[in-house]
């Protein structure tokens, strides 16, 4: 430490000639220090005042500058030194730096840099305001050959890809053709996951997908999963799973996803559905995402049914009925939900035996795979009344759906279970299906989403009350009482802030319920007429003449 002290008087004493041997052997002797004992050699460079001094140092035509930008850099991999490095005004000169052509200098001011702006969004954002994303990338293009500029370049991306103002500036470079261009020359496994750390974040950038899909990485993680997909090396299943994870992410863009479905008869597309048939769990998995992620608009969605995907993603889920894989079920059943989206194709899926292999899931316990159940089943009855009678009538689908009706700490299956069991009704308009749901307890939970925070449930939910209502009023009287149904009416009668079909559909229900007589004394006791009567000047007209109607049938049975 005496040596050191001695150096940092030196070097505070020293001409700022960086050619000047004594500035070279005080530098030396900082960075035999910092090797030795980091944290000690950091605090006493700090307590001597010497970090002000370095930015003069910092010359782009010195022969000292990189051992100053190496001293910087291993100061600064001490977390109490950052605000002392910044505080010294060494971010400016540093940057400059950047413009040098002496690899040594970029590797060591590189270093610097990151290890100062190390975890600190802010300072990284300072960077990226400063201008450094076009630079680095710059540098990659043009040292692609050096392979410790080309690590400190990716590292930097790394860690400014994280915050999302700079996918913007870096999708303003050429970074997915330099990125995709470096991917295909390696041949390490640790190099390769390198560049797919940085490739991640940046690829959530729908202008940057469709840069790497143009560039070729789509061929280039073809390529990584051909040739590990029968690979048994840890490293070989952590990059096939890396790779078919960032190919699936790329179909998250539309236009990338467009591009590489090309109508149905891209080859990328071609080879994603290779994947569903595999025996590797991983490649079923991010085929089937990547079919969900295809069935994104209603073309691809009806060619795709038509050129018989559903039968392959159906023999998938049959193989996961008994090994049980969860990731897998819910992929195939988000793809099924996606694909049973158009009106077309609704009735070709459900000839294809859809819901009898969807309805093999009911006894699933894992709440991801129960709700995409619940979607897949929902949209495929949409405007399907046989479809919707046959399952309106199955009395264990009724009662798993009530079951997961109380499901509170999954709100999403809850949600699901509510509207499912409202479209059974709706679609069918059938007699035998509200029995089955009033025998299955299921009026109550359509009370309560008569009175959702989501419009459009509360809508859904008052529709199949009314449909019970005017279907089997008798057997639905005890649970439209219990569950204090004509109170919740008067509330959203009431509400200023329901919106004109709920006040609309509330009416038609009062009037459906005063056929019962215990309801239409609840109805004369809560005032309806009056909360009415006001709504014949609501500036809807279908609900003005509503209300002229209700309250001609309230009047008329008072």
């Amino acid at each position: 430490m005496d040596n050191l002290s001695e150096a940092l008087e030196k070097l505070k004493l020293a001409s700022t000639d960086c050619a000047n041997d004594s500035v070279e052997g005080c530098l030396d002797c900082l960075l035999k220090a910092l090797a030795n004992k980091n944290t000690e050699a950091s605090m006493k460079i700090r307590e001597m005042g010497v970090l002000p001094l370095l930015p003069t140092l910092l010359s782009p035509q010195s022969s000292c500058t990189p051992k100053v930008a190496n001293v910087i850099a291993e100061v600064a991999k001490n977390e109490f030194m950052r605000s002392s490095c910044v505080e010294a005004g060494l971010i400016p000169p540093l940057i400059q730096l950047l413009n040098s052509t002496d690899q040594e200098v970029l590797l060591q001011t590189g270093r610097a840099l990151g290890n100062i702006c190390y975890d600190s969004h802010s300072l990284q954002a300072q960077l990226i305001n400063m201008g450094v994303i076009p630079t680095l990338v710059k540098l990659l293009g043009l040292h692609s050959h050096n392979t410790a500029l080309t690590e400190m370049c990716l590292i930097a991306f790394g860690n400014l890809a994280e915050l999302e103002s700079s996918k913007e500036q870096f999708a303003t470079t050429n970074i997915a053709e330099e990125l995709v261009c470096l991917f295909q020359k390696q041949t390490e496994h640790e190099k390769k996951e390198m560049i797919f750390e940085v490739l991640a974040p940046l690829a959530e950038n729908d202008v940057i997908k469709l840069q790497l899909v143009e560039a070729g990485l789509v061929e280039s993680l073809l390529e990584v999963v051909a040739q590990t997909v029968d690979g048994e090396r840890e490293e070989d299943i952590a990059q096939l799973k890396t790779a078919s994870d960032l190919m699936v992410l790329l179909l998250l863009g539309d236009e990338s996803m467009q591009k590489l479905f090309e109508g149905g008869k891209g080859s990328v597309f071609q080879r994603v559905l290779s994947w569903i048939p595999s025996h590797n769990h991983q490649l079923q998995l991010a085929g089937a995402l990547a079919i969900a992620n295809f069935a994104r608009n209603d073309g691809n969605c009806i060619h795709m049914v038509d050129t018989g995907i559903v039968q392959k993603l159906l023999e998938l889920l049959d193989r996961h009925v008994e090994e049980g894989n969860v990731t897998v079920q819910h992929a195939a059943l988000s793809a099924l939900r996606n694909l049973a989206i158009p009106v077309v194709n609704k009735s070709k899926m459900l000839s294809a035996g859809v819901a009898d292999v969807v309805l093999k899931f009911l006894q699933s316990e894992m709440p991801p795979v129960q709700f995409k159940l619940l979607g897949t089943l929902r949209m495929l009855i949409d405007t399907q009344a046989e479809a919707a009678d046959q399952l309106g009538t199955n009395g264990k689908l009724v009662e798993r759906l009530v079951e997961w009706c109380e499901a509170k700490d999954h709100a999403g299956v809850m949600g699901e279970s509510n509207r499912l069991l409202s479209a059974l009704i709706r679609h069918s308009k059938s007699k035998e299906v509200v029995r089955t749901v009033i025998l299955g307890g299921g009026v109550k939970h359509l009370v309560t989403m008569a009175t959702s925070e989501h419009m459009i449930m509360q809508n859904e939910a008052l529709v199949a009350l009314g449909l019970i209502a005017a279907l089997d009023l008798v057997a639905a009287e005890k649970d439209f009482v219990g569950a204090n149904l004509v109170s919740v009416l008067h509330k959203l009668l009431s509400d200023e802030r329901s919106a004109p079909e709920i006040k609309y559909n509330s009416m038609i229900l009062i009037c459906a319920v005063m056929g019962s007589e215990p309801l239409h004394k609840e109805v004369q006791s809560l005032a309806f007429i009056d909360v009415v009567s006001k709504l014949r000047a609501h500036e809807n007209k279908t609900v003005s003449h509503q209300a002229s109607l209700t309250e001609q049938r309230l009047t008329a049975q008072s």
